[in-house]
């Protein structure tokens, strides 16, 4: 691990817009002012893209394992098929609700590494990992016992079942890994590392490939072989982090074993995020089932158009993601002009990414209709919700900045109460789109527009107040 020295956190920000004399303070030569500006905002750019598109190799990677246990699979079976799907909405629900342990660790590492305090940045996320292993543990513990009864409530038929059990059993035992895996991503994000989260998702997309087909068919293990497979190249990119890690904290004199002060605070400072994503999902939850009272129709065409926004907020997010980095480093150094004026060059970058998002989906909409189904009526009722999605882009891409900031800047509680108050905005008008008869294209201007909208304008009213600007090694509680 190479973590960057106390000193990078002198950040151009410290100059930007302060002049003297008609010239920017530091500016070389004499410089005008836009000539100084242009270059801490290229300044800026690379920092930024430094962090972002490591960041999108490794949200990409992800999900490809769960496509390489699909595709393999599906070969064995369409029951098999069947029993992955609905183990692993059961293990993607279980997981990505402690993604909070990624995002909480990132701003807190950074924050004590942008005061200079690269020992105190480590430990926490020491603390950060063994909250993940802790978490971990009784998560699987729970689920071991609890397969047939989640299997049954998700409705998979008889000839799935079984095989929904076993894949979710033994995939049970990777959990720990997989949010450790999470909180040591938060880190090295947190030390301004993107680069090996993305070797890392590499290395790991390759081994459980691999694996599934060595386990699956070499050793005819069938469903049981995918779900060893993900769970040994899980614990194989645990125990790379682990290392890297474990070497920093050895390397700095930061301890290892656990604190309990350390956790409890880590604990503390996740819940409100928590909160966050389960609101978030409820928000998600509500879409689906209301896309369902509307018919096959609706519910093919809401699965395709999430599925597509979801895969924009991939790009999105990892814009969000050096947000949390930059901004938590910053506040720690009590940068906050800094932190402003990085923040603002983001909102750009994330208007700027949702545009040219938006355009790719507005010309090749006749196309994804195509590719996704042969079915005349899914294209007339998919085809203005993709026109819907484009066009709501922008918002979407200066919302995911917005709170990456506020992540960054550790402001968790307010980021709860936001998303909150989303959800009680949200969920009426949702529930109204089958009585007013709207249908699926209604219910995505309550999803890409409403939504999006509630969330960019409670996001935005905080950032202006610049009350998320707390400085210091440790955000005041």
């Amino acid at each position: 691990m190479s973590p960057p020295p106390a000193d990078r956190t002198a950040h151009p920000g410290e100059t930007a817009g302060r002049t003297t004399g008609g010239n920017a303070v530091g500016a070389p030569g004499g410089a005008s002012p836009r000539a100084t500006r242009r270059r801490v905002a290229r300044r800026y750019d690379r920092e930024i893209l430094a962090l972002a598109l490591p960041a999108f190799g490794a949200l990409v990677a992800e999900p490809l394992f769960l496509m390489v246990d699909s595709a393999m699979v599906g070969h064995l079976g369409t029951d098999r098929l069947a029993g992955l799907g609905v183990s692993a909405a059961l293990l993607t629900t279980g997981v990505n609700i402690f993604v909070f342990l990624a995002y909480a660790t990132t701003a807190a590492v950074a924050r004590r590494l942008g005061a200079g305090d690269l020992p105190a940045a480590l430990r926490q996320g020491v603390d950060g990992i063994w909250l993940a292993l802790f978490i971990g543990v009784a998560v699987a513990a729970a689920l071991i016992p609890g397969a047939p009864l989640l299997v049954d409530l998700l409705g998979a038929s008889t000839e799935a079942a079984p095989h929904a059990v076993t894949y979710l059993r033994i995939s049970a035992l990777g959990i720990p890994a997989m949010l450790i895996v999470l909180a040591a991503t938060g880190v090295l994000r947190g030390l301004q590392d993107t680069r090996t989260p993305l070797y890392v998702a590499i290395g790991g997309f390759t081994a459980n490939a691999a694996l599934n087909a060595l386990l699956i068919y070499g050793a005819g293990m069938d469903i049981a072989g995918s779900a060893w497979g993900t769970v040994i190249a899980q614990v194989g990119m645990a125990a790379v982090y682990l290392t890297v890690v474990v070497r920093g904290a050895r390397r700095h004199g930061a301890p290892l074993r656990p604190d309990a002060a350390g956790i409890r605070a880590c604990a503390r400072a996740g819940t409100p995020l928590l909160i966050r994503t389960l609101s978030l999902r409820a928000v998600l939850l509500i879409a689906t089932a209301v896309a369902a009272r509307l018919g096959d129709v609706s519910i093919a065409s809401h699965q395709v158009a999430l599925t597509l926004w979801t895969l924009t907020a991939f790009a999105l997010d990892a814009i969000a993601i050096a947000g949390q980095a930059i901004i938590g480093r910053l506040l720690g150094a009590d940068d906050t002009a800094g932190a402003r004026a990085m923040c603002g060059r983001m909102v750009r970058w994330g208007i700027g990414s949702g545009v040219v998002l938006g355009a790719l989906i507005a010309i090749g909409s006749p196309l994804i209709v195509r590719v996704f189904s042969p079915d005349p009526e899914v294209h007339g009722a998919l085809l203005p919700v993709l026109l819907i999605v484009a066009v709501t882009q922008p918002i979407a891409g200066v919302v995911f900045v917005l709170d990456g900031v506020l992540m960054g800047a550790g402001d968790g509680t307010y980021l709860a109460g936001a998303m909150l108050v989303t959800l009680v905005v949200f969920a009426p008008a949702a529930l109204l789109v089958p009585v007013l008869g709207w249908g699926v294209a209604g219910l995505w201007w309550m999803v890409a527009g409403l939504m999006m909208v509630t969330r960019m304008v409670t996001l935005g009213l905080r950032v202006r107040t610049g009350r998320w600007m707390v400085t210091g090694a440790v955000r005041a509680r």
